[in-house]
């Protein structure tokens, strides 16, 4: 008899939202651990200042939106060509970020420096002197200083608080996706076992049971004969002429025989 087996349950969607969304979490924890190492990690270690370009001065080189870190650099090492972030008023925090057309040099050992945006037609109106320079720029990342105004800006609590919420996300769903890929290949191991018992079992009773074909007809009934043990039994009587048994006559004691 045959056994009709159930159809597997369609979880083929499940797994692709599970790898969606899988994929979706662990993209954006790599993205906020790459944006906190740039705009936090590094600035933080090297001492260096991250800034957002504003104006249209520094086109194209440096369009606005563009993440700057400028770096401390001592004065003697700033050579033409360098772009500087200096202040507009030395102590003020409003800054300019061009670069060096020219460096000159007084007799007392000062140096002043003549900026230029690359997108103005003119140079900076007044030279720039050491003491206004907050240094060099090292790397600069396009498009992220809206990141970069929201972190050190007013709402710098913002940041760090979706950069929280999206790594406890992603590592919940990371850990789900473990959970979920070891569920499965035990369960998958375990049917594999019980497949593999029960098929042992069936070819072990089809071999040690006699089918049924085998005990019904002639040859059924011949090996039955054949192998069940003989029965002793009364004998039914043969037709045809009965057997006399022969007698013998003791004569009687004291009878004399006849002679004849």
């Amino acid at each position: 008899m045959r056994r009709m087996s159930t159809p597997a349950p369609r979880t083929g969607w499940r797994a692709v939202v599970r790898a969606v969304a899988f994929g979706l979490s662990t993209g954006l924890l790599l993205i906020v651990a790459a944006l906190a190492v740039v705009l936090i990690v590094v600035p933080k270690a090297t001492g260096s200042m991250p800034l957002t370009v504003l104006t249209q001065s520094m086109e194209p080189t440096l369009p606005p939106g563009t993440l700057l870190v400028v770096r401390p650099t001592p004065v003697e090492d700033i050579q033409v060509g360098d772009v500087v972030t200096y202040q507009i008023v030395s102590g003020q925090p409003a800054v300019i970020s061009h670069r060096v057309v020219s460096v000159s040099s007084s007799s007392d050992g000062g140096r002043t420096f003549v900026l230029k945006g690359d997108n103005n037609a003119e140079a900076d109106p007044a030279p720039v002197t050491a003491v206004q320079i907050r240094g060099v720029l090292w790397y600069s990342v396009p498009d992220i200083g809206l990141v970069n105004q929201l972190v050190n800006g007013s709402r710098s609590w913002l940041i760090p608080l979706v950069a929280c919420v999206l790594l406890t996300y992603g590592a919940v769903m990371m850990t789900a996706g473990f959970v979920s890929t070891a569920r499965r290949r035990r369960a998958s191991t375990g049917r594999g076992r019980r497949s593999a018992a029960h098929h042992v079992g069936r070819s072990t009773t089809e071999t040690t049971t006699p089918t049924r074909s085998r005990l019904g007809g002639r040859d059924g009934r011949s090996a039955a004969g054949a192998g069940a043990p003989r029965r002793s039994g009364p004998t039914a009587p043969r037709r045809g002429r009965p057997r006399r048994s022969a007698r013998r006559v003791r004569p009687a004691e004291g009878r004399p025989r006849d002679p004849s």
